[in-house]
């Protein structure tokens, strides 16, 4: 190891110190500090240097850590540290040039070995540490995860959330130990699973099977009304598929959803891209709690909602990359949306009242962008035959701030 490289990242799976390579054992021989969990700290023995087991918050070790640099660390990892592991919060701590990592097989990787599945066709998850709920976009006709389970309880609750959607005739294989002595795979559907002694160190494996009547969520925007809760304040399903094509979500941003209602804007957005952002500002307590209700259904639980009355309840917000306000709102929160923007951040209102549309043209008028009447019709019967009813049509004013 190169005298800057004093930090080593060491992926250590059931074997122990007998599966390292010779490098791997020999950093931990010369290091001063090693840093894992209990489980990890057993399997290496004892060993010449301090030992550190990870304290709650993890990034509560940093300070320790941190304060041995140049002298030879060794923090330990399940399997490919930079996988769902502990590599991401040290690199935000330590400089590359000072971090050699010595991965393991990752879980997902032993876990496909074992099923002989290929890894670029799965959907590779962690619910450790993170919300249950976010595997529901996730479950598609035929599709096949691979997941990190929380502890021994998680496999019997994905088994029971699959029943729920109407897709018990899913397949969940369990996969514990892997890579030890004690390794165990057992498989049932999600209607049959009874497996009670299972290892709070496992991995889930699903093959999707989605039945006639299955609750998926579609892949593209403009998600039924019925799959929210709502109260009749909602961005009905033809206005939001457009709605969102304007918004145009791209990976990472934030959203202010202004006068959220249902949440079904912020939701979608959300369900883009795991990697978005969004805050729903809705001012009626009921609803908010609706909108709650509403993201851990449609697996996005990390939606922030904040309750108040815009433009008050903006501030001390994270800056947006973009801006929705349904129904118009009041001149003040246009205003206060536009200058919350950064420059090139984007803005798109809807209005139906005749009050509303009056703010938008005004604000077309001072600010640019464009503006779009949207009209929908939907066939209704009269007598035996059928006729468009149409719809009030919705002002949408669409700006990017220049």
């Amino acid at each position: 190891m190169s005298a800057a490289r004093w930090l080593s990242l060491i992926g250590i799976g059931e074997d122990g110190v007998d599966a390292l390579s010779p490098a791997a054992r020999a950093l931990l021989a010369n290091a001063s500090l090693i840093v894992g969990g209990a489980r990890h700290l057993a399997l290496i023995g004892p060993q010449k240097g301090e030992t550190l087991c990870w304290p709650s918050p993890l990034s509560a070790a940093m300070e320790t850590i941190v304060s041995h640099r140049g002298a030879p660390t060794a923090i330990l990892a399940s399997g490919d540290p930079f996988f769902f592991g502990v590599g991401d919060m040290i690199a935000r701590n330590v400089a590359a040039e000072e971090i050699l990592c010595l991965p393991a097989p990752s879980a997902f990787a032993l876990a496909a070995a074992r099923l002989c599945w290929s890894q670029q066709d799965c959907a590779l998850l962690s619910l450790h540490g993170r919300a249950f709920e976010r595997v529901t976009p996730h479950l598609q006709p035929s599709r096949k995860l691979l997941i990190l389970s929380w502890d021994e309880t998680t496999p019997a609750r994905l088994a029971a959330h699959l029943m729920t959607l109407g897709m018990g005739e899913s397949r969940i294989h369990v996969l514990e130990h892997m890579g030890g002595a004690k390794e165990r795979i057992r498989s049932a559907r999600a209607q049959d699973f009874s497996f009670r002694d299972i290892a709070p160190l496992n991995t889930i494996a699903v093959e999707v099977v989605a039945g006639p009547n299955a609750r998926i969520l579609p892949l593209t925007p403009g998600l039924p009304d019925d799959l929210f809760e709502h109260d009749g304040q909602i961005t009905k399903r033809d206005i939001r598929a457009v709605t969102l094509a304007a918004l145009a979500p791209r990976r990472g941003e934030c959203l202010w959803d202004i006068g959220a209602g249902s949440g079904s804007i912020a939701i979608e957005w959300m369900l883009a891209d795991p990697a978005n952002r969004a805050i729903a500002i809705e001012r009626n307590a009921t609803r908010a709690a609706r909108i709650a209700r509403n993201a851990v259904s449609l697996g996005v639980p990390d939606l922030a909602i904040v309750e108040g009355v815009a433009p008050g309840a903006l501030a001390r917000l994270a800056t947006p990359d973009v801006v929705f306000i349904g129904g118009g709102g009041e001149a003040k929160i246009i205003e206060a949306a536009w200058s919350a923007l950064p420059m090139r951040g984007r803005i798109v209102a809807n209005a139906v009242t005749i009050e509303t549309q009056t703010l938008l043209i005004d604000a077309f008028g001072r600010m640019g962008g464009e503006l779009v009447s949207i009209a929908i019709s939907k066939a209704r019967p009269i007598g035996s035959y059928h006729a468009l009813e149409p719809a009030l049509p919705a002002l949408q004013w669409r700006a990017v701030k220049a």
